[in-house]
């Protein structure tokens, strides 16, 4: 039990450790096409760098949404991911 912890905190640790190194991520148009639908256009930002209209899945133009993480995400999931770590790495093994 305490090996799932830990595996599930060293996840957790790596995706804190990318959230804070990286500011946005650009997608993919089929990405974008696919998100366009679950997520309100509001909350997606367009890439001004990649203002042509490009071909999506289903043949619809899309552009590539840019998608930025709240700064606070990064600091909670390293938060997270130490203490599932620490919390796998001291539980008895049976």
């Amino acid at each position: 039990m305490g090996q799932r912890f830990f595996i599930i905190g060293v996840l957790a640790l790596v995706i804190g450790f990318q959230l804070r190194a990286v500011d946005s991520f650009v997608l993919t148009p089929q990405a974008s096409a696919a998100i366009e639908k679950n997520v309100r256009r509001s909350q997606l930002r367009t890439n001004p760098y990649d203002s042509v209209m490009m071909a999506g899945v289903s043949g619809i133009p899309t552009t590539r949404k840019t998608v930025r993480p709240p700064r606070w995400l990064g600091w909670a999931m390293l938060s997270v991911g130490a203490v599932l770590v620490l919390h796998g790495s001291t539980v008895r093994r049976l």
